[in-house]
């Protein structure tokens, strides 16, 4: 009797475990990827999963007008090569409905910076030269050691025409009636190699790179610098948006990393959609619902190029810098527990920045590093006003002349070291410790972040 129920149970268990391997979207064909507990798909089904998904973005945003010229910036990494794929598959003949923007890429060469040879570099540059032929859209190739020759009013914002929810309606009857074509011309496809860098600049670049004392700060500066540059061509190239492959995962391991790093009051503006703080170049975040999981997948599917290019914590131990420890310990906990990733990125879609308006936030004091609002103007009995004295108690009496952020200086005019402001300085405080006595007059436009790159004191080594 026992056996007869057990041939009997044995088709149907058999039927039940074939059918939880089958694609939960088309229930035919046997499932090829697992994106989390019961979301399995297909080959053909999680294409048009990811496809979708990049499209539902830009559409459900509305920020990106047709015939705009979008600059997509392009590392050569897994998260920014998948978003170049799918601006390709955007413009193919098989796509219905193509996106309607004008693309061209951009790509920073860093090797200066990390200490790459010059050999090095050619290379890594002629494989991504390669990529980017093969997609037919206008591209640049930059090395970093043009942000040391771009002018001091890419670090000023910019006046923005506003965007009201009519203004895109319009712009695409506009576009439909006028019947401007999307394809890129044969005139457009062109490409513009990185000029001759002289050794003096990326000896330069090595020395402002250098004055960051932590490897956390290196990181910090460099991200920066990269940022200034790209809003910088954009402007010259004439792109009003400049679209980031930053993928979930890293918005997750960004958003702990700014709280880390003092700069909770710009989570917003870091972890968004969009970035509009440069006024009239917006940067956006295509890529933001994406994981790394269903990035990686998607990739060695569907054989995505990627070229491989070393950063400042390649190969460098897990403490070396608050993002590297942050990022391993997001990864790690990911493992055990898989909604990890999803809820801290959730938590950064609730965030608002302080100037809710665009009119106020015109008017609100910039950063001259990040372009973030100051969040120096802070009560007495505040941390930040605590880490002002602490560095003020540890403050050396001279520092050398390579210093990117010397800390005393004769030449600087207003209060002389050693005195106080009289209350006159935005961080005067009480019983003659007054910290603008020990600081250049422009850190007083700095954010409580990127006062720490003067200070290089952020980090764990």
């Amino acid at each position: 009797m026992c056996q007869v129920l057990e041939e009997y149970h044995e088709p149907l268990e058999q039927e039940l475990r074939s059918a939880s391997k089958k694609c939960v979207k088309c229930k035919e064909v046997l499932a090829v990827v697992v994106i989390r507990a019961g979301d399995k798909y297909c080959r053909d089904c999680f294409d048009q999963y990811f496809r979708h998904k990049f499209r539902a973005m830009l559409g459900k945003n509305r920020i990106i007008f047709p015939g705009e010229k979008v600059l997509l910036a392009v590392s050569g990494g897994p998260s920014s090569s998948s978003m170049l794929r799918q601006v390709q598959e955007g413009f193919s003949q098989s796509t219905h409905k193509k996106l309607r923007f004008m693309p061209g890429i951009v790509y920073v060469d860093e090797g200066g910076a990390l200490g790459q040879s010059a050999e090095e570099r050619r290379q890594t540059v002629a494989k991504m030269e390669d990529m980017f032929k093969a997609t037919g859209f206008p591209f640049h190739m930059l090395p970093l050691e043009q942000v040391l020759d771009i002018p001091s009013s890419v670090m000023v914002k910019a006046p923005s025409s506003p965007q009201a929810a009519s203004a895109y309606k319009a712009a695409v009857d506009r576009f439909i009636r006028n019947g401007v074509s999307s394809d890129v011309t044969p005139e457009e496809k062109v490409g513009t190699s990185p000029p001759y860098v002289l050794e003096s600049q990326t000896h330069s670049l090595r020395q402002l790179m250098d004055s960051a004392k932590t490897l956390t700060a290196r990181e910090d500066l460099m991200s920066m610098l990269r940022q200034q540059l790209l809003v910088h061509t954009a402007r010259c190239e004439g792109y009003s948006k400049v679209m980031l492959g930053h993928n979930c995962t890293r918005l997750a391991v960004q958003l702990l990393t700014s709280i880390s790093l003092g700069r909770g009051a710009h989570l917003a503006q870091d972890t968004a959609f969009s970035d509009s703080r440069y006024g009239d170049i917006i940067s956006v975040r295509p890529m933001r619902d994406y994981s790394a999981k269903e990035i990686a997948y998607y990739n060695h599917l569907f054989h995505v190029p990627c070229v491989f290019t070393p950063n400042l914590h390649t190969k460098a131990k897990e403490k070396s810098s608050i993002q590297h420890l942050t990022e391993s310990f997001v990864n790690k906990l990911q493992v055990d527990f898989p909604s990890t990733v999803s809820t801290i990125y959730r938590t950064s879609e609730k965030l608002q920045t302080a100037c809710k308006n665009s009119s106020s936030e015109d008017h609100c004091d910039k950063c001259l590093l990040c372009m973030c609002s100051l969040d120096t103007s802070v009560e007495m009995a505040s941390a930040f006003q605590a880490t002002l004295m602490s560095e003020r108690l540890s403050q050396p009496k001279s520092v050398g002349a390579n210093s990117l952020f010397p800390r005393e200086n004769p030449e600087w005019s207003g209060t002389p070291a050693g005195s106080c402001c009289k209350g006159t300085g935005q961080n005067c405080v009480e019983d003659g410790g007054c910290s603008s006595a020990f600081s250049p007059p422009w850190t007083f436009s700095l954010s409580a972040s990127c006062r720490r790159l003067r200070g290089g004191k952020t980090g764990l080594a």
